[in-house]
């Protein structure tokens, strides 16, 4: 008998990666998406997947505790994958307000609802950010399970907030729940806000590469399918309570990733803009997923010259979906925040 899989954000980057993830290697299961489609999330993202049957999407906001509760009530999930928040550092600074309501609201109605009605899990998709950040000069030095909390933006701080509030619902609730925290992902369907799709978009298309500062901020990357392998591994094996970290072991200089797209696709250095930094910009992520590794035995399949060249295979092959994306309201955002056009 299959698991009733509830994935919210499952219309945004890595919330449509797993579902297809899911649906590829867990043929038993049922997958419910229930995404508020905002500007990052995208019903065409869906579109393969809509024509499974083992697949329902539902639209919703995962603040409204009324729209949480009548879907929980019809499909009496088991399993509940949190993807939903809004994720980009340079909105957090403009709107914090709707990054704490969305990320840290949004995560109390899910669990609120997960209590209700007796799932048996309920993991929350978080990130690395919530760490702070690393200095350049200290390679040695990794993010592990135990290192303390030092949020850097409101995004970082929202999502920090929501772990807390997770483990607190553990220890007073006695909820069954488990956490992530990923290093930068990058693949298909990444929304062309966040660093990698927006250099190959640009590129492609002959328009300036903003980069922040000197570039010479530091991350670790991992490519999408081996994150939403992890998170498979943990919502079926990982220890009731536990956090695990997952990494790449794949750290990049920002400015030397702009520099690969362009190698790859042919184009000249010059496309390269160095931009005002942004405010609080951490200098260097990495993680350390030996917890992970030992406990589940997960570790990254990917390596970054393959997967950055994968990356870029599909965005030449799916131009229809970032020309969709990248109208309106993105390109009235990317504009202002920029100063480039």
């Amino acid at each position: 008998m299959g698991l009733n899989i509830v994935v919210t954000g499952g219309a945004g980057f890595i919330g449509s990666n797993f579902v297809y993830y899911e649906l590829a290697n867990r043929p038993g299961d049922k997958i419910i998406c229930f995404d508020a489609l905002t500007y990052a999330g995208n019903l065409e993202t869906l579109e393969e997947a809509m024509k499974s049957p083992q697949f329902r999407f539902v639209k919703g906001d995962i603040t409204d505790a009324a729209a949480v509760g009548k879907l929980f009530a019809e499909e009496k999930p088991e399993i509940v994958v949190n993807f939903a928040a809004e994720s980009h550092v340079d909105r957090s600074i403009e709107t914090p307000g709707l990054f704490l309501h969305t990320n840290i609201i949004g995560t109390q109605v899910l669990m609120d609802a997960c209590r209700k009605h007796g799932v048996r899990r309920f993991h929350q998709v978080s990130t690395d950010e919530v760490y702070g950040d690393l200095p350049l000069d200290r390679p040695d030095l990794f993010f592990t399970e135990q290192t303390p909390l030092h949020a850097s933006s409101p995004y970082s701080a929202s999502k920090a907030s929501a772990d807390l509030l997770v483990q607190a619902y553990h220890r007073t609730y006695g909820l069954p729940v488990s956490i992530s925290r990923c290093s930068n992902n990058y693949g298909p369907y990444h929304f062309p806000e966040k660093l990698i799709p927006l250099m190959i978009l640009n590129a492609l298309a002959d328009k300036p590469l903003p980069v922040y500062g000197a570039g010479e901020n530091v991350r670790d990357w991992l490519y999408v399918e081996d994150h939403c392998a992890a998170i498979d591994l943990i919502i079926r094996k990982g220890k009731i309570g536990s956090l695990y970290n997952v990494g790449g072991h794949n750290e990049k200089r920002n400015i030397d990733v702009v520099k690969i797209i362009l190698q790859v696709l042919g184009k000249p250095e010059s496309l390269i803009r160095h931009v005002e930094d942004r405010k609080g910009h951490d200098l260097r992520y990495a993680i350390d997923p030996a917890k992970l590794t030992s406990e589940l035995g997960w570790t990254p399949k990917t390596k970054f010259e393959d997967g950055i060249r994968r990356t870029i295979d599909w965005y030449l092959s799916h131009r229809d979906w970032w020309e969709h994306v990248t109208s309106g309201e993105y390109v009235e955002y990317y504009e202002k925040h920029y100063g480039l056009k």
